[in-house]
C-alpha cells in the first residue's frame, strides 16, 4: 500500500516573540521540523511521497526541509485550506495520506505505524486521539456504537461533551480516495472564518465513510507554540534520548 504525508509548517508563530519560522525553533540543536520527519522516515514513507505545506516568504523552511518537496498556502485560511494547497500530489492518489503538524516534533514513529495499520485494517479516517491531565482547551473526540462521529472544538462543547477526556490531537490518516472530495466539501462558517481539518470527521460521515481513533501518549503529542512549550519538548526529546 502507498502512503503519503502531508507535513503543515505555514505557521507564523507569533507567540513564539521571535522572527524564526515556528518549525525552525530547535529542539536539541535540530530544527523541529527536522525531528518530526525524521520520524515519518522511520515509519517507512519515503521522501518523495513526503509534502510540506509552508506560508509565503518561508524559503528558510523549504531549505531546511530539503529534498522533501514544498509548497505554498498562499492565504492562511485554515488547516483543511492548508492540505488542499498540496492537492496537486494527491491527485490522482489511492492510498493513505497522513497529516501532520510540523510545530508537533514529538509523535513517534510507532504511533505513525499504528495509525496506518488501523486504516489497513478498514477505516477511511483515522484521528490520534490522546488523554491529557487537563483537557481544558483541547477539542473533543465523540465516540459512538459505529467509531468516531465527530469532533467539537472545546469552545463549542456542550458540559457533557467537555467531560469527555479523549481529546483532539489534529494528526490523522485518510484515505486518498476521498480526501480532495472531502476537504472541498468543508465550510468555513465558524468564528474564525477559517477551514477546519477537523470538520473532515462530519463531512466524511455524511457519506457514511468509516472513521476511527488511535490512542497516542500525551508526551508525544505535546504541540510547540510558545517559548515555555519549547522549553517543554526539550525535556521531553532529551528524556526519550536518554
Amino acid at each position: 500500500m502507498e502512503v503519503k504525508a502531508i507535513i503543515l509548517g505555514a505557521g507564523q508563530g507569533t507567540r513564539m516573540r521571535s522572527d524564526l519560522p515556528k518549525v525552525l525553533h530547535p529542539i536539541c540543536g535540530t530544527p523541529m521540523i527536522r525531528i518530526l520527519l525524521n520520524s515519518v522516515r522511520q515509519a517507512d514513507i519515503r521522501d518523495r511521497d513526503m509534502t510540506v505545506v509552508i506560508g509565503p516568504n518561508m524559503e528558510a523552511v523549504a531549505k531546511a526541509v530539503e529534498p522533501i518537496q514544498t509548497v505554498v498556502q498562499s492565504e492562511r485560511l485554515g488547516t483543511a485550506h492548508a492540505v488542499l494547497a498540496a492537492s496537486d500530489y494527491l491527485s490522482p492518489f489511492d492510498g493513505c495520506v497522513v497529516i501532520l503538524f510540523g510545530d508537533s516534533p514529538l509523535i513517534s514513529p510507532e504511533t505513525i505505524k499504528k495509525m496506518i495499520h488501523e486504516y489497513e485494517s478498514g477505516a477511511d479516517v483515522v484521528v490520534l486521539g490522546f488523554i491529557p491531565t487537563d483537557a481544558r482547551r483541547y477539542g473533543r473526540l465523540i465516540m459512538g456504537t459505529n467509531g468516531l462521529e465527530g469532533i467539537v472544538e472545546y469552545k463549542d462543547a456542550t458540559d457533557a461533551q467537555r467531560a469527555i477526556r479523549l481529546c483532539n490531537s489534529g494528526v490523522m490518516c485518510v484515505n486518498g480516495k476521498y480526501v480532495l472530495e472531502l476537504l472541498r466539501q468543508i465550510q468555513n462558517d465558524n468564528a474564525a472564518g477559517e477551514y477546519y481539518l477537523t470538520d473532515i470527521v462530519s463531512v466524511a460521515r455524511t457519506q457514511n465513510l468509516k472513521c476511527d481513533v488511535v490512542i497516542g501518549d500525551v508526551d508525544e503529542l505535546h504541540g510547540v507554540n510558545t517559548p515555555e512549550e519549547l522549553e517543554t519538548a526539550q525535556e521531553i526529546f532529551t528524556r526519550r534520548v536518554r
